[in-house]
């Protein structure tokens, strides 16, 4: 079996993971953990797991031992922290009414958040269907596409992360869910993402212009292309295009018929400081894709909003899943986006934002093994290198800090191999941020004094 890669996420068989259950050293959670690899199928990424968890509340995950992690990763559900009390009542009243809705029946939780969801996106999104998870949604998406287009081409970025699903990793461009599967859905074309650090067109002249310029090369080579499959911001890794970038794919998608589907599955309601990413550059999508966060940390619930337009598929399955209107997931969701309205939420983050970006960048001072800082809102990367001329990756040292992190109670992912992910809840307190960014200090400390001690 070949070894795991290091771009969506931190390996779960390397040393390190080994290293790491021996400071755990507790019996109970070191028995669950044999357990737990003993019963579900090991998959990269996933099982086996890191620890054992057995409550949560706010920003915080506890496992057996009471150790409690400030969850900066959290699977990007948790924008208003787990367990938020107005979310939990809601879904409590919701069970001792009508807590599953079968197919050809609606319910009213689920058109509401119906209608809500179109008042809160611009033009003419309000066409709506809903999934049980980000893979279904992206799955409705692509076929919606094929019947407006009438084209079954797709154009995506290498790296992206659209799903799981065999429809959802053909149309993805991320290694680690497509290897050693065979062949893949046919008529997906890959273009490089836009890149601000490393990447093949960057230029000081061009920007990130060149990348979108990319997409109109192969819709004209290969012809009968309908969708442009894209997430807004990069999640992983933090990739932000600029506004001309997006401005130029807009222009590029209307000239030749294709529609621009945007997955915003992790980072729509507040993770960027707007209730969708696509605000920051003027811009508007055909097809939006939602998940995630959408269900409060509790319900899965994802869905995809279109143009009214796109309202003509009639006589084909887009979704007709189980969960299709759940009306606790629709409960969750509408619940979710009232407390950020009602905490201020998206306020609060955009300040945010100005202090971990000052705190982030002081730290890139003061430590050479940050290459780049890039982030929006409080969703943030941060590249570790080993030489900044070089740009070399520093894939066991990003390893070690995550571990001693963890140590210390603050949980993230490394994506690609060297870069820390940040994306705390919302709702974190000043305080708790400052303590996480200590934490992240002291692990690069603690790196830094051994690669010192190593030359």
């Amino acid at each position: 079996m070949s070894e795991q890669n290091r771009t969506e996420g931190d390996v779960n068989i390397s040393s390190a993971r080994t290293q790491w259950y021996a400071v755990i050293d507790d019996a109970q959670t070191l028995s669950l953990l044999k357990e737990d690899a003993a019963s579900f199928l090991h998959q990269s990424l996933s099982t086996p797991c890191l620890d054992v968890l057995q409550s949560c509340e706010g920003i915080y995950i506890t496992d057996m031992q009471g150790r409690r992690y400030m969850d900066f990763h959290g699977n990007n559900v948790h924008q208003i922290g787990y367990r938020h009390p107005y979310v939990l009542e809601k879904v409590k009243q919701q069970m001792d009414v009508l807590p599953f809705s079968p197919r050809r029946y609606t319910n009213e939780p689920a058109i509401n958040l119906a209608k809500k969801l179109s008042e809160l996106t611009p033009g003419d999104l309000n066409r709506v269907l809903f999934a049980p998870g980000g893979t279904s949604a992206i799955s409705m998406a692509l076929k919606l596409a094929r019947v407006v287009t009438g084209k079954h081409k797709v154009v995506s970025v290498w790296d992206s992360f659209h799903g799981a699903s065999m429809d959802a990793i053909a149309a993805g461009g991320e290694l680690d869910f497509r290897k050693n599967l065979g062949p893949m859905m046919p008529g997906v074309e890959r273009i490089p993402p836009p890149t601000t650090y490393r990447g093949p067109f960057q230029s000081a002249e061009n920007g990130d212009l060149p990348y979108a310029d990319y997409l109109e090369y192969v819709i004209e080579k290969e012809g009968d292309i309908g969708a442009f499959l894209i997430e807004t911001i990069r999640n992983t890794d933090v990739q932000i295009a600029s506004n001309a970038y997006w401005k130029r794919i807009r222009e590029i998608c209307d000239k030749h018929d294709v529609l621009l589907i945007l997955d915003e599955i992790p980072i729509a309601f507040g993770r960027t400081g707007k209730m969708f990413a696509f605000e920051h550059f003027d811009i508007e999508p055909d097809i939006l894709c939602l998940g995630k966060g959408l269900g409060a940390g509790i319900m899965p619930m994802a869905g995809i909003i279109a143009r009214e337009q796109y309202n003509v598929a009639a006589n084909v399955s887009l979704g007709h899943f189980t969960h299709e209107k759940s009306p606790l997931g629709a409960v969750a969701a509408l619940a979710m986006l009232e407390v950020l309205q009602h905490e201020d939420l998206l306020v609060k983050v955009q300040a945010d934002e100005k202090f971990v970006r000052t705190a982030l960048l002081a730290l890139k001072e003061k430590y050479p093994i940050i290459g780049d800082i890039r982030g929006i809102g409080l969703l943030w990367g941060v590249e570790l290198v080993l030489d900044a001329a070089t740009k070399e990756k520093a894939i066991m040292e990003a390893e070690a800090i995550m571990y001693g992190c963890l140590a210390n109670g603050l949980s993230f992912k490394i994506s690609q191999g060297n870069v820390i992910q940040l994306a705390p809840p919302l709702n974190i307190s000043r305080s708790e941020l400052q303590r996480a960014l200590n934490i992240l200090e002291e692990a690069l400390e603690m790196v830094g004094r051994v690669r010192d001690d190593q030359s």
